[in-house]
């Protein structure tokens, strides 16, 4: 006959571990946590984006015109926000910006305008690319110390 030890009489040990403890004792729990807090941390307000986006307008050549006027506010805030919206003038096309929150204004530009707005934008989003991708593939450790195994250091390729 074998002897089973004796539980104290408080621990149910029939019972298995609630969902919530088997979650916060998982590695992928942790993971997750560790995973939002970076991508909150990382994250820009809308307000910076906007701002970010305005700045881009103005240096694009976009002019700026203040919703100062009652008239002017009624107006702007009519218009989707934070969008462009193409408009036939003469004999080309005018881009219209509409910001009821950040600067409560209009940007408003050319062709030629938009052109360069949307070049800069481009141009950025290479950049940010690259430096991506060179902070992906950067030397970070030294490989002289890694077990190649069978392959050996230079590879059988």
């Amino acid at each position: 006959m074998t002897m089973h030890p004796r539980h104290p009489s408080n621990v149910n040990i029939d019972r298995s571990p609630s969902l919530s403890m088997s979650l916060r004792r998982s590695p992928l729990w942790a993971i997750a946590c560790i995973s939002v807090c970076v991508a909150i941390s990382g994250c820009e307000t809308l307000g910076q984006r906007v701002k970010d986006k305005e700045d881009l307008l103005a240096a694009a050549g976009f002019s700026v015109q203040l919703a100062n006027t009652p008239q002017r506010t009624t107006s702007l805030r009519a218009l989707p926000a934070n969008k462009f919206i193409p408009e036939a003038k003469g004999g080309g096309l005018r881009y219209i910006y509409a910001d009821p929150v950040v600067c409560n204004c209009l940007y408003v530009g050319d062709q030629a305008a938009f052109n360069a707005y949307k070049k800069e934008v481009f141009t950025r989003n290479i950049v940010n690319e690259q430096q991506l991708t060179a902070e992906t593939y950067s030397d970070q450790w030294s490989w002289a110390g890694w077990d190649w195994g069978a392959w050996g250091p230079r590879g059988r390729w």
